[in-house]
Formats: C-alpha cells, structure tokens, sequence
C-alpha cells in the first residue's frame, strides 16, 4: 500500500523512455510509481491511484505476444492517460482500428490542435503549431464510439484523442522528452485537471512518512546499516538514525575494491562529523580471494553481494539480537535489475540482483522509491554537508566492475593509479561537478606502444565521462580536449603498465553507464 497518499500509476509497456515519465510527474511534486503492464487489477485498485499513465513501448499492438494489459483497466473510472503505444492499445481495446502507417513519425514534428480544453488547456489552438517528438511506424485509423480527435499532425490524423463521457484521453506523441514543447503543460493538465492530485509530495513530506513507516516496521529492535560513504548509503544511515537513533549501528566494509585512500577518508568524514556508531571492518583478502579467477561481470556483481551480507550478518552476530539491514537502494536500482516483459535483466545491481533468496536479516530500503536528484534534495533536507551530497556515484562492487576481465592486486592498482589522475585533473579544471560521473576502466586486452624509442605492449585504460539526471539514461559529457589530452599523458607517464587511453563516447541507451 502506498504511504505517501495521492499517486499516479505508470504501466510499463517496455518503452526507454518511461523513466522519463516518472520523473517528469515527480517534478510537479505529485509521487507516482512504475510497474509492470500487467499488474493485476486487484493490486491497481488496491493502490488506488489518482490517475494511471499508459506508456509507450517497442512493440505493435496487434503483434503475436504485444503487451496488452487487462481490458478492464478502462473501466475502472480512473483517468488514463495513453502514450504511443498506450494511446493505441487503449484505442484497439476499445474496438478501434491500428494500422501500420504509410508514412511512420519519428523525430521532431508539428502539432496543430482542434480544441484547448482538457489536455491542451491554456495552449493556443489555430493556426498555432506546437512542436512535439513522435517515435512510431502505426497510427490510428477508425476510433471507437465515444472517442474524438484532439489534436492531428502531418501523418497522424489522431494525434490526440478523448472520450467524450469518460476519463480516457490518448496522445500519440511523447509528452515525456525535452523535444515535445508543450509536454509539461499536457502532462500537468492530466494530473492536476483530470486527476486533481494536489503538488504537495516534497523531499519533507517524505522524510515524514518514510521516519514514521521505519519507526514502525523496527519497533525497539536493532538495525545494522551498510555504509559506503557514498551519496545514497550516507542518506539511508541519516534517515534511519532519524527514525530509530541508537537502535542503528552503521557498517563500513572495504572490499578491497575502493578508490585510492577513499577508505581513510570515508571512516575519517563520518567519525568526526556525523552522529553515526560506525564499525569498520577490512575485508580485501575475503573478497580478492572471493573474486580470483572469475571474470564474467554478473558473477562478480553478485559475488561481492553475497559477500557483503555474509560479512553484515557476522557483524551482526558480534552485535547481537540485530534484526535488519538497511541499505541504499534506488528505484533505477530496481527497474534495472526487474524483468517487466519477462527479458533478462540489464544487470544486477549487488544490493538488489545480489541478495541472497533467504537472509537472516530483513531490508529496510528508505530510498527505493526515489530516483538519485531526488536522493541528493533529500540528504540536504536532512541536514547533510554538501560535500557528502554532491560527490559523483560510485557502484557498491567499486572498481571490480571497472576492471573488465580478471581482478588481481597488480591491475587494481594499475586502475586505482589512472583513477585519481582522472579525478584530480577534473577537479583541477572545474568540471567534476559539471558532469554526472567521472572514471577510468581498465580494458582486458593489451596494444603495442613505443617509449623510448622502444617496443610495448601494455594495458588501454578508457575514460568515462557522462552527463545525466536520474542514470536512467546518460549522454557522454564533452570534456574539452585540452583537459583529455592533459589525463591521457598523465596516465601514460605516471601509471606503469599503461601505454594507451580512449574515450568512451556511448550513451545510456544503449550502453549502460559503467562498463559491467
């Protein structure tokens, strides 16, 4: 059941850009949350939404094994918005008619509206032309009974559709992305004129509900907390401490797997200027001895989680009665490591993926809920020092999943050399804080050099820089080439074993943003 009162649900028909609708409702202050299309419609009504969003998806409609969430959905007297896809299963669930297009939309196009009322109120109408982002190969061609068109384009004679009694409403463009320039007044329209949610879910709000639910769920029992020093565990350590106080004892684990000297100034920052009981526990032998031979990447992932839980759970027998592990899961964590159409997961991720199917311990996950902007508002509302707030991400299996291949000492080091070169050199320049993350890889394979007039054959390390919100999605950042060239000759000449160094320059889709 949902704690924070009034909520959009979003149905996920496997669009890339679903993501995209959640947090766009989220910055209108409304909670939604994302979940399978097909849902059962018990769970729906036991949720009660205020509104239900369709998204999009890669499928058509009319395709062996689509998608189709259950019919009735439409029935259940919920506004429901329909996007792309959504917007034409809505239409053929209905007994309306999809058709592929002569003329398929996708990109930039022009949207001129037939009415300003419901969605498009307070938007011009007329000759006025709206720029949206189409991403579609059908379109509709026979509405059903009920239904009108709101809005056409070139070669969508349907680009917005509603029912006339009911509070069903489709648009066949994607509301969601930068692109369509009215998107936030369209998506605002649904969720305050159809589904009169209220804008009062802020990072306060919630930290009052999620302090109350915590406070209950642990009653007088003791909590151990998995502290990495990282953005997301420093919040989760903050908001259970608020909740349960000295019932928490929060845990640091070096795995054998961190940055340069981040151990020492992790355990230095939270001892001398936090409230938090913290233990330390060095655990590199366990884990490089865990880890020695395996090189698949979701072997490694979920190796180093099971070690994790393996070393929680012994220091919380040291600790004695202790109940739960509190840990700082995000929700691209779990989108991320959920099938929702029945495919493999993109990867597992080691507090999610990872977990072992029994544990001696139940989780408590303040921040699964929330994407990694919204965390970060959080950790300033609860009082945390800028500092721990705006360091970049950095993965729970640390540089074992930036290692490609084998992890031994002599690579670690080698890739723990280049790292603090790449973040020193940002730093230096201004533009740590400009880009979401900021990292070296060390790549499996070796290329032939020359120095010193002689022959090498050594290591490729790869830089990784990308610019994003929430990780869902990422663009790689445009690092001036003054400050690449800098890095590249540092590592070369300062990290024994490396002769060479690239620039990734993929994005999120359809490359994930760390490299295993």
């Amino acid at each position: 059941m949902n704690v924070h009162g009034e909520m959009i649900l979003i149905l996920d028909f496997g669009s890339q850009t679903t993501q995209l609708i959640a947090r766009r409702i989220r910055e209108q202050k409304v909670y939604c949350e994302i979940h399978p299309f097909s849902i059962p419609l018990g769970r729906i009504r036991e949720m009660n939404p205020a509104g239900i969003v369709l998204s999009g998806g890669p499928c058509s409609v009319y395709d062996s094994g689509a998608p189709h969430s259950d019919p009735e959905l439409l029935n259940l007297d919920i506004p429901i918005l329909g996007i792309c896809y959504g917007a034409q299963l809505m239409i053929l669930q209905r007994g309306g008619q999809v058709e592929k297009a002569e003329k398929r939309e996708f990109g930039k196009a022009e949207l001129e509206l037939l009415d300003t009322e419901g969605l498009f109120a307070g938007l011009e109408a007329g000759a006025a032309r709206h720029q949206v982002w189409m991403s579609h190969g059908d379109r509709v061609e026979v509405v059903p009974e009920g239904f009108e068109a709101t809005a056409v384009s070139a070669h969508s004679p349907y680009a917005a559709l509603r029912h006339r009694q009911e509070p069903l409403v489709a648009v066949q463009f994607h509301p969601e992305v930068a692109h369509t320039l009215i998107g936030t007044d369209v998506l605002r329209n649904f969720i305050f004129g159809f589904c009169g949610c209220k804008p009062d879910w802020t990072m306060h709000s919630f930290i009052e509900t999620t302090v109350a639910a915590v406070r209950e769920k642990v009653g007088d029992r003791k909590v151990i907390c998995a502290l990495s020093g990282g953005v997301d565990s420093s919040v989760t350590a903050a908001m259970v401490h608020r909740a349960v106080g000295d019932q928490l004892t929060c845990i640091y684990v070096n795995n054998g797997l961190m940055r340069s000297g981040e151990s020492e100034s992790i355990l230095k920052f939270f001892r001398e200027k936090s409230k938090l009981n913290v233990i330390d526990v060095d655990a590199t032998d366990f884990f490089l001895s865990d880890l020695d031979g395996v090189a698949d990447p979701e072997e490694k992932r979920k190796r180093i989680g099971l070690g994790f839980i393996r070393i929680f759970e012994e220091e919380a027998a040291k600790i004695g009665d202790v109940s739960f592990l509190a840990q700082g899961t995000l929700y691209p964590d779990v989108i991320e490591s959920v099938s929702f159409r029945g495919e493999a997961p993109i990867k597992s991720h080691h507090n999610v993926g990872g977990l072992p199917e029994v544990m001696r311990l139940d989780l408590i996950e303040p921040l699964r809920e929330l994407f990694k902007d919204e965390v970060r508002e959080l950790g300033l509302e609860l009082g945390l020092p800028a500092e721990a707030i705006h360091r970049q991400p950095f993965p729970g299996p640390g540089l074992g999943i930036r290692i490609m291949g084998e992890i031994t000492r002599e690579r670690l080091t080698i890739l723990r050399q280049a790292d603090v070169i790449v973040l020193d050199e940002m730093k230096k320049h201004g533009w740590y804080r400009k880009v979401w993350q900021s990292f070296a890889v060390l790549l499996p394979i070796q290329t032939v050099g020359v120095m010193g007039d002689g022959r090498t054959y050594e290591h490729v390390i790869a830089i990784r820089c990308v610019d994003s919100r929430d990780a869902m999605t990422a663009d790689w950042s445009r690092i001036p080439y003054d400050i690449l060239g800098i890095i590249s000759t540092r590592i070369i000449n300062e990290v024994r074993g490396v002769n060479r160094v690239v620039y990734d320059i993929s994005s999120k889709p359809p490359a994930t943003i760390e490299w295993e």
